[in-house]
């Protein structure tokens, strides 16, 4: 059937997946494929403090056919107080371009490293900070404001973000169905009339679907290190923070506000697709090109590991391989991963290369690994391929007592503005997460380690949830028989044909 009205078009302009660790209840897949579904003109991903979770959300876009906008949010607490307690406000950061993009990856770079690992640090006060806002050109601002920051506070901070930000800042108008939603908006309303900061729609999103709320109240519960039912007010009072649809958005919020969201999404045109390898020139010989300098170091290798002559067998392998890493311009990865790889054997620094990369003769040449191609059936389109159009990925490992060296090494010579560490992403295990699930839920210790050791990571989700029944009624078995039944099993009558609570649904599906 359709509308009696026309649906608004809308972008979300604020929205957290699972990447923000403990706050937000879907992963960024789900958002992007739910926000599709439900008709949005864009949607932006802004993580607290981290892009960690844009390039899932960027693949899933691409498939979805949805105009994906990259940002994230930051805490500014305004006293000396740290974290959400504090007194404070959300900034949201959405890029523009490329230049916003860069601006803001450095912006989180810094206020990490003043912050001890895992943490972050901003603030609005001081020379220090605002020259460090003031490096967010080519990127769009949302004041996110909370219900109990006075007016004249959030008159400062407006008026403050106008002059660095220009054109380019809003009020976010992030309304949840609370009791005190009409003092809210006519707060907003006062603070754009005295500003003169227009007023946009936000959602503050944290999962894709309202029935993801139990596990959002799961997640709070753990980030706070306590159990569910004590966490009181810290939980959300209900399930606004989802993909609202857009019938929904327009009777709450005013068509203008709705309308603004488009605006900020028109001006955010930065791609994933537009960030392009840029590899160093370093590694060049004096007046050569990239593919005479890797057709030069192979030469020097080809009479290191044959001292009696290539092998006839070797020789078109070798311009195969030569031929195909210039049509795709991947020389210069091969020279610094060489350049790399012969610093360290020059300072006797153990180091091999492996995985795919062992199929390359080249690799083999530049001493980057040992496998030789006369011992081996070599196949480098697992290595590099023109059908996948990706760059190739060397895998070095050094020993780890000389790593240090190694990176200092590159440091030195390719600059620290063009060098960086890369971050991997902890995850959940399912053991680990039992465990805390089960602390939140106050489920008895001897029954989080009877589904513990149930391997649940081998398992799909039916045969998981047999396992896990199988465990409730062992550990129920054995209450009976010592009568020493714990309390939670007693509640839920726990004995040999207790079943699974259906509260848990929400945790068994996801």
């Amino acid at each position: 059937m359709e509308p009696a009205y026309p649906l608004p078009a809308y972008a979300e302009l604020h929205c957290l997946s699972n990447f923000s660790f403990q706050r937000g209840a879907s992963q960024p897949e789900e958002l992007v494929e739910r926000a599709a579904a439900l008709g949005y003109s864009a949607l932006a991903i802004t993580d607290e403090c981290s892009v960690a979770g844009v390039v899932r959300a960027h693949v899933q876009a691409k498939a979805s056919g949805l105009k994906l906008l990259l940002g994230a949010e930051f805490w500014v607490p305004l006293g000396t107080g740290a974290g959400e307690s504090a007194h404070g406000f959300t900034a949201v950061v959405l890029a523009h371009n490329l230049r916003g993009w860069g601006n803001l990856c450095q912006f989180i770079t810094a206020a990490r490293r003043a912050a001890p690992k895992g943490q972050y640090q901003v603030g609005w006060h001081g020379a220090h900070y605002q020259a460090l806002w003031a490096q967010l050109t080519d990127c769009e601002m949302l004041l996110v404001f909370p219900d109990a920051i006075n007016i004249e506070a959030a008159y400062a901070i407006s008026t403050r973000a106008r002059g660095l930000f220009c054109l380019n800042v809003w009020l976010a108008a992030e309304l949840r169905l609370g009791l005190d939603d009409a003092l809210q908006r006519v707060r907003l309303l006062q603070l754009a009339q005295c500003t003169g900061l227009p007023l946009v729609a936000a959602g503050n999103v944290r999962m894709h679907v309202r029935s993801r709320k139990p596990l959002h109240d799961v997640l709070t519960a753990v980030r706070l290190g306590q159990p569910v039912a004590q966490c009181g007010f810290a939980l959300q009072p209900n399930a606004e923070l989802h993909l609202r649809s857009r019938a929904r958005l327009a009777a709450i919020y005013p068509a203008q506000w709705l309308a603004n969201t488009l605006v900020i999404a028109d001006k955010c045109s930065f791609d994933l697709k537009e960030i392009a390898f840029q590899y160093p020139m370093e590694a060049l010989l004096p007046g050569a090109t990239p593919a005479q300098t890797l057709r030069h170091h192979c030469d020097e290798g080809a009479r290191e590991r044959y001292p009696q002559g290539v092998p006839k067998d070797v020789l078109p392998m070798v311009e195969h391989e030569l031929a195909l890493i210039a049509d795709l311009k991947y020389e210069m990865y091969f020279l610094t991963v060489h350049d790399i790889v012969r610093f360290a054997r020059g300072k006797g620094i153990l180091c091999q290369g492996r995985g795919s990369a062992a199929n390359s003769v080249v690799c083999y040449l530049l001493h980057v690994t040992e496998v030789d191609p006369m011992k081996g059936h070599m196949m480098f389109e697992r290595f590099v391929s023109r059908e996948r159009n990706e760059p190739p990925d060397i895998d070095v490992d050094f020993e780890h007592q000389r790593r240090e060296e190694v990176i200092q090494y590159i440091y030195a010579k390719y600059g620290r503005e063009r060098a960086a560490i890369a971050a991997t992403v902890i995850s959940y295990r399912p053991r680990s997460a039992l465990r805390d699930v089960g602390h939140a839920l106050e489920i008895p210790e001897a029954l989080i380690v009877a589904l513990s050791k149930e391997h649940p990571g081998m398992y799909d989700r039916e045969v998981l949830v047999e396992r896990l029944q199988s465990a409730i009624e062992k550990v129920a078995s054995d209450a009976d028989s010592t009568r020493a039944r714990p309390n939670f099993l007693q509640n839920n009558g726990c004995s040999s044909g207790w079943r699974w609570p259906s509260s848990c649904s929400a945790f068994r599906a996801t």
